[in-house]
């Protein structure tokens, strides 16, 4: 089944081809109707037609919050690269230039934002890229840009490292050996989770997958489908988490793939669904987001529904990036940025899409520090169907 064609920047329109989703809102409607799949990375079919999810209601002191306007907009400033190879996660350095890891060849690449040029800062050893796995999300520590963190798929299991970064050496060598930080996170052909961010508090986060396994979600002692909340070293805190000995933040999720602060340090996380409701949740330490028994909106006892939620075909959201009042979602599936504008811990209005197939599969939003977005393309991931110069990084004013 062909679907709809992507409008690129030279002006030239191609067309493209399923799984990747660029059919028409008649051809999904119907695709739906007949199939049914799994909101993985793979781009598989939904078993439900899609709907736009409704505003979550006010409740306490979403009241008195003020709230985002309810309409945005987004611009593609330009093209900062292009051909980059399986991206995953971004960074930006402090000062300028951008950190992309490469999730099947396990490079790190810095991209200069101001004229697009890439130098390989190094292959991370150890890398075992198969299925959703490989080298996944990157962080910078806030308060030391010499030192890089990934979390990577081994041979054995999912862990988090963090090398030394040293940009004088020759490109290639500039990473140093790398330090575990935590390992034993449960891997699998999907589900592997990978997003990695320091938090206002210089605390590590991790969101992590349940590897095909929906019953470690809700297994406390295992590292799989939940996030993570850790020192930089990959010890716990000792105060924040639900349990002072360890590094369990929340539970109960699928794989949750993107995670991001708001200015009044709130955390939020977007989450991949199975068949019927993608998920945006705030988050809140020991709490239970409801997987593998709930799904969406549940509105069982004992778990948190999420703040929104979306038909699988319309995202299977990626990173997060809060931005001007706004939640920025990438969708993978949904081949669209989607802006969810809030009010306090609620959805100020219905969310909007933007980009909607120009560009593919959308992997990783990043604030860029002056109010607009960093956004990275995923179309040579293996599930997409790229185009000359895929994938790429763009610069978008948001508002």
């Amino acid at each position: 089944m062909t679907g709809a064609h992507r409008h690129r920047e030279a002006l030239t329109v191609r067309s493209r081809y399923l799984p990747s989703v660029r059919a028409t809102a008649a051809g999904l409607a119907a695709l739906a109707l007949l199939t049914a799949g799994c909101s993985d990375d793979s781009g598989g079919p939904s078993e439900e037609k899609s709907t736009p999810a409704s505003p979550t209601a006010e409740t306490g002191p979403n009241a008195t919050a003020s709230a985002a306007p309810a309409k945005g907009s987004v611009k593609v400033e330009r093209t900062v690269t292009t051909r980059l190879k399986s991206p995953w996660g971004l960074a930006p350095l402090p000062g300028d230039g951008l950190l992309v890891s490469q999730r099947d060849d396990g490079r790190i690449v810095r991209v200069d934002e101001r004229n697009g040029k890439k130098t390989v800062v190094g292959t991370v050893p150890g890398v075992q890229a198969s299925g959703e796995g490989g080298l996944l999300g990157i962080a910078v520590p806030p308060d030391n840009a010499k030192m890089v963190y990934a979390y990577l798929t081994t041979a054995s299991d999912n862990r988090i490292v963090r090398m030394n970064y040293d940009p004088e050496k020759s490109p290639g060598n500039q990473l140093g050996a790398p330090d575990t930080v935590l390992k034993g996170i449960p891997k699998g052909e999907i589900h592997n989770g990978g997003r990695i961010a320091f938090g206002p508090d210089k605390m590590l986060y991790a969101g992590t997958g349940e590897s095909g396994q929906g019953g470690l979600a809700q297994d406390k002692k295992s590292l799989g489908g939940k996030i993570l909340r850790m020192t930089p070293e990959g010890e716990p805190p000792g105060q924040g988490n639900p349990e002072s000995d360890s590094l369990y933040y929340t539970y109960g999720h699928r794989n949750v793939q993107g995670i991001a602060w708001d200015a009044e340090k709130r955390l939020w996380a977007s989450e991949f669904g199975q068949n019927t409701w993608d998920e945006l949740n705030v988050i809140r330490s020991g709490k239970n987001y409801g997987w593998p028994e709930a799904e969406g909106r549940a509105g069982e006892s004992g778990f948190v529904d999420p703040v929104e939620q979306w038909r699988t075909a319309e995202a299977s959201p990626s990173g997060i990036a809060i931005v001007k009042g706004s939640v920025w979602m990438a969708g993978l599936r949904g081949e669209r940025l989607w802006r969810i504008p809030l009010k306090g811990t609620a959805a100020a209005a219905e969310p909007q899409s933007f980009l909607d197939g120009k560009y593919g599969r959308l992997r990783t939003v990043v604030a860029d520090g002056s109010g607009g977005l960093w956004l990275l393309t995923s179309e040579t991931d293996g599930r997409g169907s790229p185009q000359r110069g895929d994938d790429r990084i763009l610069k978008l004013k948001v508002s």
